[in-house]
């Protein structure tokens, strides 16, 4: 038997106070009882969307938050913009087609950022775009995108702005209201720390009279009704009881640490990774770190694939490995959610451990060392 540590950039672990929320007796969900917990979870989704506006919740993985943009903002044949610089920008690109929207992808290497530049220079060539389509936090690569600089461009346009938050959330800056960001896209089981299951969407002035013209097919993914009764307090059709309520407790969680101690700790964890994957001498992926995954490129002569079985076979260690065409050349270590920095110096040792058995020169306590320097220096 061997104690388990989770650094995947999701499912993340979860806190005890959510644990033990989920273990509640069921209760129905037509209920003055179960209206006053969705009041409180409501509450505490504008908190951490930093919003004013409403957001509606479904029973789905994040992709079905995604999905439910896409289909409650076009209509067949509409045009609209995808930055496409990692597995998940991919995702737009296909969802789009799957609806017959006319997609213009912005390819970015990954690794590396779209700039607004650019999707302003897009923007001006398609000026009858109705969506831009991005990503917070590429978890396939390990960039975040600034937010801020392409809200600015596409609020001068008639298109509605929609982010892909799902491993971002509660682990990077992301002022809705304030980067006029039209429908923010997230998930329950990231930086919110609770199982998978729930999905969310923020919704704009601006992305509710979008969806007053849409014309795409949708039944259970329709905004409308859900816009309807979460204004009653509500849900159109049965609810996630279990994690609606655990949801509430992590929501009060965060809110009890506060958004910008969150932040700090989730950069604080990402600083740490970063320094230690580097003096163990692996590069750094990407070019604009996030706070939520560290994607390091894997040694010479090493397959990725085998080190991140080897972490979690062994060592008791789950991290992530690469995805599509970086598929054993890159491992992925989260700092997200419930961690601290002895999740962090864990993870480092089963990583150096494993490299060493798999041949790579490292001199082991390296890697921790760097870690706990920067633990050090800004832990107070």
């Amino acid at each position: 038997m061997s104690k388990k540590y989770l650094l995947t950039p999701g499912p993340t672990p979860l806190p005890p106070e959510v644990l033990l929320a989920c273990a509640q007796p069921m209760i129905h969900h037509r209920t003055d009882e179960f209206r006053k917990i969705f009041g409180e979870f409501n509450e505490g989704l504008k908190y951490l969307f930093q919003t004013k506006n409403g957001v509606v919740t479904f029973a789905a993985s994040g992709t079905g938050a995604m999905e439910a943009s896409v289909v409650n903002l076009l209509s067949p044949e509409d045009k609209a913009i995808a930055i496409c610089g990692g597995k998940f920008g991919e995702r737009w690109v296909e969802l789009c087609k799957a609806y017959n929207v006319n997609v213009i992808p912005i390819e970015v290497e990954w690794g590396k950022r779209a700039e607004a530049g650019e999707v302003q220079r897009i923007l001006a060539e398609h000026k009858d775009a109705k969506a831009v389509f991005t990503t917070l936090c590429e978890t396939s690569t390990g960039v975040v995108t600034d937010i801020e600089a392409i809200g600015k461009i596409v609020k001068e346009t008639d298109a509605v702005l929609v982010v892909d938050a799902i491993s971002g959330l509660g682990a990077e800056d992301l002022q809705t209201d304030n980067w006029n960001v039209d429908c923010v896209v997230a998930g329950s089981q990231k930086g919110m720390m609770l199982p998978p299951g729930l999905s969310f969407c923020s919704l704009s002035q601006k992305a509710l009279k979008a969806m007053e013209t849409s014309k795409l097919p949708k039944y259970y993914l329709d905004m409308k009704k859900a816009k309807k009764s979460l204004d009653k307090t509500d849900t159109a059709y049965t609810p996630a009881v279990s994690l609606i309520v655990a949801a509430r407790e992590s929501l009060r969680l965060i809110k009890e640490e506060g958004l910008e101690n969150v932040f700090k700790r989730h950069k604080m964890l990402a600083d740490a990774t970063r320094n230690a994957v580097c003096a163990l001498g692996l590069g750094l992926f990407s070019n604009t770190f996030c706070n939520v995954v560290t994607a390091a490129s894997v040694p010479e002569g090493i397959d990725g694939a085998q080190l991140v079985k080897l972490m979690r076979k062994k060592y008791g260690v789950s991290i992530a490995g690469g995805q599509g065409h970086l598929k054993g050349k890159i491992i992925r270590i989260a700092h997200l959610g419930y961690m601290e920095p002895f999740d962090i110096i864990t993870g480092i040792s089963a990583l150096e451990l494993a490299l060493s058995e798999l041949g790579y020169k490292v001199e082991l306590g390296k890697g921790i060392q760097a870690a706990e320097n920067v633990f050090s220096n800004q832990i107070k």
